[in-house]
């Protein structure tokens, strides 16, 4: 997962720093730090990657047209 892929995937559930973080256990300075492009654990980007992805979101692969996110199509 990439800065924008955090980015995108907040804004297609409609989350904030704050609920990424609520929700991933992390502190909201922690997922702002990320989305400024420092460095994080790799433990801290998986979890906030794995909250996405409980949450429904697919992370896309860089595929030539760039890596993206969906919802899954178990979503409402």
């Amino acid at each position: 997962m990439n800065i924008i892929q955090c980015k995108m995937a907040r804004v297609a559930l409609g989350w904030g720093t704050r609920d990424l973080a609520r929700n991933a256990g992390v502190s909201p300075d922690t997922v702002a730090r990320f989305e400024r492009g420092e460095q994080l654990k790799g433990t801290t980007v998986a979890a906030l990657r794995d909250t996405f992805e409980a949450a429904g979101i697919e992370f896309i692969p860089e595929n030539g047209g760039g890596p993206g996110v969906r919802l899954s199509r178990n979503q409402n």
